[in-house]
């Protein structure tokens, strides 16, 4: 009998997991080299591992001052690996559904083409260069705008200015959070153009590639924009201005972050820390000051995410937006899930709760771990691990102290918060299977 060698196509869920793990290694020995730092000898492998994945999972949060313990090729390095991450995450992303839809039949790929309303399966070219060229186009211009600022308000030398204004256009679009700075933006905290600059960019790389090829081809027709656009922008909006309100108002009279700051300081705090939970990290206060109830707020914020397809992490806000609809629709006692005229089938509900169930005992358990194996508590520790699943960035002055197995435990949360929603969304899409039959049904007592 003949031997079957034929194989099916690679695994997209594997090769996501593989690139990263390879990339965030090669990162790890180029940031080893002596060359990379100040001082004597190269960073330790625990420190390169871990700077290497926040910057490859597009997280920010760091174990060492990035402007005094890195050279500028070391900083160049991270820079490349933000890039590299950022880049990844939209293309695969954003092609993820070509991909899932040669699986599941030419029936199944023309609706889902005529749902998205974006691309098909002969565009796959296309979206790479578009993919490419928009990040690139969007990053000069921002740097364009920091270089200009920061030659004027720092009075430094325009080449120095430029390699600030490059690094953090590509830090805040892909949404990194690293900074040039010991204080990341808290000297710029009053600074207009530059924080509503950097949080601009934040929006734009969080918003996902998939939304914004769909507004460039119909942005007079928003009624004929797909669901998935709708959804991303209104969840966008919502947590945006919902968040800046509450956090404003929550630390407007706290004397550790918004209360010295004049009233327009204030707001544009407000603003900026509304912005940089979703996922980028900077910071233009001390969040190890703030408040109990803005940090609760700042953990929903970060959970919840930016868009699919996008640089930022989290749970995603369209995932956020189904289960959301999905309760609404159980309170009114609704037979069907349904938004702005169209039906959310059953399957992407349960694959929006496992996403959610998953990202929920990630932080968890990482919380957890944190807790026994450092001296912080649960508040401190439940940020770290959120903002570690999210890739966000932020901490409460956590990550510094953390042990080398406290380390292990972030590292693995960045890893997971970056390749795991992304790879169990298309574990979940191409493990479906018709069956041609149905258990009997029986109704558990719940609640």
């Amino acid at each position: 009998m003949a031997r079957n060698d034929h194989k099916g196509p690679p695994n997209p869920s594997k090769t996501v997991a593989l690139g990263f793990a390879i990339a965030i290694l090669v990162g790890a020995f180029a940031l080893m080299l002596p060359i990379s730092t100040h001082g004597p000898g190269g960073a330790s492998f625990r420190v390169a591992v871990f700077t290497s994945t926040s910057a490859v999972c597009v997280t920010g949060l760091a174990v060492v001052d990035t402007a005094t313990y890195w050279t500028p090729f070391g900083q160049a390095i991270i820079m490349f690996l933000i890039q590299i991450g950022g880049l990844g995450i939209m293309t695969g992303a954003s092609l993820l559904f070509l991909v899932v839809s040669k699986r599941v039949g030419l029936r199944n790929r023309m609706i889902a083409q005529q749902e998205r309303g974006s691309i098909n399966l002969g565009d796959v070219r296309r979206v790479l260069i578009g993919v490419i060229a928009f990040s690139i186009l969007a990053e000069i211009v921002i740097t364009v705008i920091l270089t200009l600022r920061f030659w004027a308000r720092d009075d430094i030398g325009f080449g120095v200015a430029v390699w600030r204004g490059a690094f953090h256009a590509v830090s805040a679009f892909n949404n990194a959070g690293f900074a040039l700075f010991s204080a990341n933006m808290m000297d710029y905290a009053l600074d207009p153009i530059i924080l509503i600059t950097i949080a601009l960019a934040v929006v734009m790389g969080g918003i996902g590639f998939p939304v914004w090829i769909e507004l460039q081809r119909r942005w007079r027709r928003a009624d004929r924009w797909s669901l998935h656009t709708k959804l991303t922008l209104m969840t966008t909006g919502f947590l945006l201005i919902g968040g800046w309100i509450l956090l404003t108002a929550l630390e407007w009279n706290n004397p550790d972050t918004f209360g010295p700051m004049p009233v327009p300081g204030k707001i544009l705090s407000g603003f900026f820390a509304s912005v940089v939970p979703r996922t980028a990290g900077f910071n233009s206060i001390d969040y190890g000051e703030m408040g109990h109830p803005g940090i609760m707020i700042t953990d929903m914020l970060m959970f919840a995410g930016g868009g699919s397809g996008s640089t930022a992490g989290g749970i995603k806000v369209t995932t956020f937006a189904v289960l959301f609809i999905a309760a609404f629709a159980e309170f009114r006692g609704s037979p069907d899930v349904s938004a702005f005229g169209r039906r959310i089938s059953g399957s992407i509900q349960r694959q929006a709760l496992t996403i959610a169930f998953a990202g929920m005992n990630a932080v968890v358990i990482g919380a957890l771990l944190i807790m026994v194996l450092s001296p912080f508590g649960f508040t401190e520790s439940m940020f770290e691990s959120i903002s570690a699943f999210a890739t966000v960035g932020l901490s409460m002055n956590v990550t510094p102290q953390l042990s080398g197995p406290a380390d292990a435990v972030v590292i693995a949360l960045m890893y997971f918060g970056r390749v795991g929603p992304l790879t169990l969304a298309v574990a979940l899409l191409l493990r479906r299977h018709p069956r041609r039959f149905s258990y009997p049904e029986e109704r558990p007592l719940v609640g």
